[in-house]
């Protein structure tokens, strides 16, 4: 959808839809000599968050349709306003509506200023007017999906409003990327395939793209990546995209994606029900490449090297076996005792080869554990670290845009359950604290650097009716590397 800012007056607005207040719909239906005609319209309404109201005014005005929102009389707490905005998500996507105005400045919202309103409304609307173009070739009608959407604001409010309004459209460009390669059946979305998709990052001028074959990650050493790509007929990557906004001398931040592309289990092979959703595997690369292309579209003055996981888990001849023992790119050797753990094997080798960028800090993503949906279910991520300042910053970008983690610990208690006989630790433990031990797993390649790992088993894709991915935690992410920008 493109964004943009207007002023001046709203019964002047020439729109398919002015989404506005009851009180502030009034005022310009008044202005537009149709005011009996919505007060008639809206006898019924009720003016209370989680409501909203279509109504087509005559063909004479100048706005086609009013879209009241509920929002009462007082300032709306922050979940309230969430509640307002989803429902007019609702009726937009059902509305034949291509363009519209949305008129924020009578509504006070707790807590936040004018940047934060504008910027959370239009991350919930990026988020639920997103639509898939499925590969289907006898696809039920759908309305006409809206197009453009100008948030209105007086002169007070323009500049945090058009700060607003870029970042929302950045957000927006980043969060569809990211869903729409997850979306991608698996026959399609291969490593390959997003070796391809990031090279088109590079189109800016201020982006290198790199795309690491599997033969050379074996040269370099890369024994516990390629353990897990060596059963596919299908090669592994490590994507590399280097994106330079500030000076050269600046460190960078790295974001670290998980993209396994799709996940049989290898040997040890998983269930057959639901196996389908395994291709969202690679929810973690799309959520980090998403964030770097919203980066790229903010033109934000930072530094940011994303890398990218990229590889099949099939149980092919050559795949690993149980029992099998793998060299890092570290030195340090594993045993691998399930090979359906392969993100954490895929993920240590990035880790380490993350260390020459000197970065200032590290955050990979991965659907890493079934243990992790256990625990907190899709609404929030799990978060872990090994550094509390870093930690605390992702949790209040989180905050911020909605889009939750919650931390959990990295002791060194849980190391025990990774002792092996035959090799300096073993790819799992039991069943105990599962997503605990996979991020002490890997905090064993981040001693380097500050490191925190978000495990998105549970927020990064939906199952059921409305399966696919969700594009969380783009929004946090983003939201982080613009707070240090």
């Amino acid at each position: 959808m493109k964004y943009s800012t207007t002023t001046g007056k709203l019964a002047d607005a020439r729109t398919d839809c002015l989404i506005a207040s009851l009180r502030t719909a009034r005022t310009v239906a008044r202005a537009l000599h149709a005011g009996e005609f919505v007060e008639a319209a809206a006898r019924d309404f009720i003016d209370k968050p989680g409501r909203a109201l279509l109504i087509t005014l005559p063909k004479a005005a100048k706005v086609a349709r009013l879209l009241l929102v509920g929002t009462g009389d007082d300032a709306l707490a922050p979940a309230d306003y969430r509640k307002a905005i989803g429902a007019v998500a609702t009726a937009l996507k059902t509305a034949p509506i291509k363009d519209a105005v949305l008129a924020l400045d009578d509504i006070r919202v707790t807590g936040y200023d004018d940047y934060q309103k504008a910027r959370v409304a239009l991350a919930l609307l990026s988020s639920q007017l997103y639509r898939f173009s499925a590969d289907r070739q006898q696809e039920e009608p759908q309305p006409a999906q809206i197009e453009r959407l100008a948030v209105h604001c007086d002169a007070r409010r323009r500049t945090a409003t058009t700060r607003a309004v870029k970042h929302g459209q950045a957000l927006d460009v980043g969060m569809a990327f990211a869903r729409n390669l997850g979306n991608q059946p698996p026959n399609v979305c291969t490593p390959t395939y997003l070796g391809r998709e990031a090279r088109k990052l590079a189109r800016d001028g201020r982006v290198r793209v790199k795309v690491i074959d599997e033969r050379e990650l074996e040269a370099m050493g890369m024994g516990a990546f390629v353990s897990v790509t060596r059963g596919s007929a299908t090669a592994g990557k490590l994507i590399v995209v280097e994106y330079r906004g500030a000076s050269a001398k600046e460190a960078p931040l790295a974001l670290i994606g998980k993209g396994i592309t799709f996940d049989t289990g290898g040997i040890s092979i998983k269930p057959a029900a639901a196996m389908d959703e395994m291709k969202f595997d690679m929810c973690g690369a799309a959520a980090v490449l998403g964030t770097t292309k919203a980066a790229i579209e903010a033109k934000l003055p930072i530094n940011l090297v994303t890398l990218v996981a990229a590889a099949e888990n099939m149980p092919g001849g050559n795949a690993s076996r149980p029992g099998d023992v793998v060299k890092t790119l570290s030195g340090q050797t594993v045993e691998i005792l399930n090979t359906d753990a392969e993100g954490r094997l895929v993920l240590c080798d990035t880790l380490t080869y993350a260390e020459r960028y000197k970065p200032k800090a590290v955050v990979d993503v991965a659907t890493l554990t079934g243990a992790c949906v256990v625990a907190l279910g899709s609404h929030a991520s799990g978060l872990f670290s090994n550094d509390q300042t870093l930690a605390s910053a992702l949790v209040e970008a989180g905050e911020y845009v909605w889009d939750r983690v919650w931390q959990m610990p990295v002791w060194e208690d849980y190391q025990q359950s990774l002792k092996s006989n035959f090799a300096d630790m073993a790819n799992v433990g039991g069943r105990d604290a599962g997503a605990v031990v996979a991020a002490c797993f890997l905090s064993r390649f981040a001693k380097k650097f500050k490191w925190a790992h978000l495990d998105v088993a549970g927020s990064a894709y939906q199952s059921g009716p409305a399966k696919g991915s969700t594009g969380r935690p783009v929004p946090l992410l983003f939201q982080y590397v613009l707070n240090h920008s």
